[in-house]
């Protein structure tokens, strides 16, 4: 997806930013609805692990012998295991392992706090947030709190477990990163680490005994292929696109999005039933980072 950037001059949202747009919002915020439907035949970490191994393999092979790209070095890819196995492995395994038992919507929701743990993990290498910033993290914080005592994650606290541990290694994988454990430049750089989390998820898949439920259901397989290829490749390099050619505040959008986005499909299309409590605390949480991406946008 290449072409050329925006200018401070231009005006308005050009027709490739709001493509790439839709997709970060919209597809994105259906990826955990189609989560839920893998899981009828594909287990959480067998599920993850294979859809990112096909994810990674296209990708790298694309950079590699159509783009050219060099093989990351030895180091890089020590860093894409550290990175992947955290963001990967603990990450999005924990995300489909507490779709298991709590609804898709509930778990994005959920998830959505990730800007604000990422913002206070920062606290650490002293990048003290402004006064916004504070309020948007303890706010969305608090929406947290409220969900945690809704009736889905109330019912399943292993769901719960499931959802804190994934954000936690999402939120450390995403700081480490961008710190220490540098990957290569550009899509190969993605391509290894998803390649290195998918061969963790793998790990843990064969320690756990998970056993693909045969036969396959049809639902599970096509929501698998569109995690690949749409989840994986087209958002992600959509992503990518908006940070290049639009404000961060922009392209970090679909972090309050997504939530809505993913709760509304999990009610309308799967059934699932979110209480007005539930929709509340999700409003605080999104509350929490918005001002938490406001803050940002003034400093």
């Amino acid at each position: 997806m290449s072409g050329t950037t925006i200018t401070p001059t231009q005006t308005g949202l050009s027709p490739r930013v709001i493509a790439c747009l839709a997709a970060t919002w919209l597809v994105w915020g259906s990826t955990y609805l189609a989560i839920k439907y893998a899981l009828l035949s594909f287990p959480p970490f067998f599920q993850m692990g294979t859809r990112f191994l096909a994810a990674g393999l296209l990708l790298a092979a694309w950079m590699r012998w159509v783009k050219g790209t060099p093989w990351p070095a030895a180091r890089q890819w020590v860093n894409a295991l550290v990175v992947g196995a955290l963001m990967l492995g603990g990450g999005m395994g924990g995300t489909a392992t507490a779709e298991q038992t709590v609804g898709s919507g509930l778990v994005v929701a959920f998830i959505a706090v990730m800007p604000l743990m990422i913002a206070a993990l920062n606290l650490i290498w002293k990048v003290i947030p402004s006064r916004l910033e504070l309020l948007g993290i303890a706010l969305g914080l608090a929406g947290v709190l409220m969900l945690t005592q809704g009736q889905g994650f109330g019912a399943s606290p292993t769901g719960l477990v499931a959802i804190t541990t994934a954000c936690a290694c999402w939120a450390l994988g995403s700081v480490l990163s961008q710190r220490y454990f540098q990957l290569a430049p550009g899509p190969m750089g993605f391509a290894s680490e998803m390649l290195a989390g998918g061969v963790v998820l793998m790990g843990l898949s064969l320690m756990s005994g998970e056993s693909v439920q045969t036969p396959l259901r049809s639902e599970a397989v096509l929501a698998w292929v569109y995690l690949v290829v749409f989840g994986s490749l087209i958002a992600f390099n959509a992503y990518m696109v908006l940070l290049a050619e639009a404000s961060a505040g922009l392209a970090s959008s679909y972090s309050f999005v997504n939530p809505v986005i993913a709760m509304l499909l999990g009610v309308v299309i799967a059934g699932e039933h979110i209480s007005g409590y539930e929709w509340l605390a999700a409003l605080v949480v999104l509350g929490g980072v918005v001002l938490l991406l406001l803050g940002r946008s003034k400093t």
